[in-house]
């Protein structure tokens, strides 16, 4: 652990890379806030960790595919992980062809139908949180994950990768979301699928017709 190097420097978090017994390992360390009082910093820390290493863990015992987590210090809001040595489907996209996108989109989708059918919402889906290596997807940054089955909360988690498609990936945005969507169907099931997608132009159109004044 002595030999563990800055790899990101986040508002929440830092991910140093460094080794766990002889694999390659992220560490993820939550950063002390000082302008709370350290109680209430400890807790927060303490459970924002235990909460993200127990959804990521739930989302891998349920064939989702994420880190495996080796250790987790809550007292020093930290979670050490494997470290997988692919590339972020956001560096693939531009060069991606319609087979490989179709393969890749359907799998995202399934992948997520899985993990809300088990009440699980990612809270931050984005190609920059997805690594893909030798044909699978990872789901990385459970941070912002929580436990929940309402359809706002699952509609959200679409409305924003819908929204990174749109805007970072615009050449391949219809079809990588029509692949999404039908391998998400796979998982729920098209009555729950329709259900979301109902909420996700809701949030469409109360985000089209909200005034800035």
């Amino acid at each position: 652990m002595e030999n563990r190097k800055l790899v990101k420097r986040g508002a929440e978090a830092n991910l140093y890379s460094t080794e766990w017994f002889g694999r390659p390992a992220i560490s993820k360390v939550r950063i002390k806030k000082s302008y709370r009082r350290k109680e209430l910093d400890d807790w927060i820390r303490s459970h924002r960790t235990l909460r993200e290493a127990r959804l990521m863990s739930k989302a891998r015992s349920n064939g989702v595919s994420t880190p495996i987590i080796f250790f987790v210090d809550p007292l020093h809001g930290e979670i050490i992980m494997e470290e997988i040595l692919g590339r972020r489907l956001k560096e693939v996209m531009e060069n991606i062809n319609n087979t490989e996108l179709k393969r890749t989109f359907s799998g995202v989708g399934s992948m997520i139908g899985r993990l809300h059918e088990d009440g699980i919402i990612h809270g931050d889906l984005t190609t920059s949180n997805m690594i893909i290596l030798d044909g699978t997807v990872y789901l990385i940054d459970f941070g912002l994950s929580i436990q929940s089955q309402r359809l706002e909360d699952k509609g959200m988690d679409l409305r924003l990768l819908k929204g990174v498609l749109s805007s970072a990936h615009s050449r391949v945005f219809n079809q990588a979301y029509k692949f999404f969507i039908a391998g998400y169907r796979t998982s729920t099931g098209s009555k729950a699928t329709e259900h979301v997608l109902q909420v996700v132009e809701q949030i469409e159109r109360r985000g089209r017709y909200a005034r800035v004044d």
